[in-house]
């Protein structure tokens, strides 16, 4: 094979050891969790709104967002549970461009996966220590969940990966809830397949062992839109979309039947400042129907400290340099309508 085996990577122990979570840190998660759980699982009326930047580029600037949020999180802890997205990985269709701090912990140095290991780590730690919040990311990689099985509160697992056996696999030896999105082509069979596996209980290979898992009844939906043959963006947010995916929930028998609403992607087709009208629609559906409501606990939001998007090379502290986000003030304001009509 023509790999060129550069240096080890540092296994999860040591990465943890490097990086330890404290006994306070610790209570902030499985508080966070319980939180999130009981959404999941219909013992609770608030909502989970994931929000933060398209990409974590940035460890300064996305504590500082992290911190806005634990604040904005207090206004509203009897109706929603803020999760910051703190996505290390950033998936690309064809290979190009910046992959995400776990590749170039620098946006514009080499790539250098030993340093965006630490760097990833660095991160999560510090946001969760100054925050008090439980952080979401993605499993692009699906060796990746052991080196933060301990701080994350929510895992995803993106358009692309969810038809992949292997991260269904993983997914279901996850502790954490894991929100599969529906895949690019926007079949809800295939989506309901991918939470069905992650559901049950597998054997299979992983890092160098035969492991056995017990299934992820956490595992439930994500409605991020979908792209057609010649590339239109088609949302899935609609009533009828979410009436649809009920009644597939209910005839497949599926633990939990729940989903969250991705209002960027191909729902919004990218565009940002659609991510509040389309919020606000869900929530009217849930408001006119019973099924809707236990059906949606959730909105996914991308939002940066400063609305649009810059060069990889651009200077605009808290800007995304991937896709383009929400700024704070916005997205502020968009979290308490959401509180407000929960």
């Amino acid at each position: 094979m023509s790999f060129h085996f550069q240096n080890p990577m540092p296994t999860s122990d040591e990465i943890k050891h490097k990086f330890p979570m404290t006994a306070e840190m610790t209570a902030s998660k499985v508080k966070q969790d319980e939180a999130i759980r009981n959404i999941l699982t219909n013992r609770s009326d608030r909502l989970i709104v994931v929000i933060g930047p398209c990409s974590a580029d940035n460890e300064q600037a996305v504590c500082e967002y992290a911190n806005r949020l634990s604040r904005l999180q207090d206004a509203v802890a009897d109706r929603l549970v803020l999760v910051p997205r703190i996505y290390t990985n950033k998936p690309r269709t064809t290979g190009e461009g910046y992959k995400g701090m776990l590749h170039q912990p620098d946006p514009v140095g080499a790539p250098d996966v030993f340093s965006g290991m630490m760097a990833a780590r660095r991160m999560h730690v510090r946001a969760l220590t100054e925050s008090g919040l439980g952080a979401a990311d993605e499993i692009l990689y699906p060796d990746m969940p052991s080196y933060r099985d301990d701080i994350l509160s929510y895992v995803a697992v993106g358009a692309r990966s969810v038809e992949n056996q292997q991260h269904r696999l993983v997914a279901s030896g996850i502790d954490q809830p894991v929100g599969m999105k529906n895949p690019t082509s926007g079949d809800f069979q295939i989506l309901l397949n991918s939470i069905t596996a992650a559901q049950a209980g597998h054997e299979f290979p992983y890092q160098g062992w035969a492991v056995q898992t017990q299934g992820n009844p956490l595992a439930h939906a994500v409605l991020r839109g979908s792209v057609s043959k010649g590339g239109r963006n088609i949302p899935n947010y609609h009533f009828e979309d979410l009436k649809r995916l009920w009644d597939l929930f209910r005839v497949r028998q599926l633990v939990n039947p729940v989903c969250l609403i991705d209002t960027n992607h191909a729902n919004s087709g990218k565009n940002p400042r659609e991510q509040a009208r389309i919020t606000l629609e869900v929530l009217h559906h849930r408001k006119i129907s019973s099924e809707i409501r236990q059906l949606v606990k959730g909105f996914m939001i991308e939002s940066y400290l400063v609305g649009g998007r810059q060069p990889v090379d651009g200077s605009v502290f808290g800007q995304s340099i991937t896709d383009p986000c929400l700024g704070w003030e916005e997205s502020s304001e968009l979290v308490l309508r959401i509180a407000d009509n929960a």
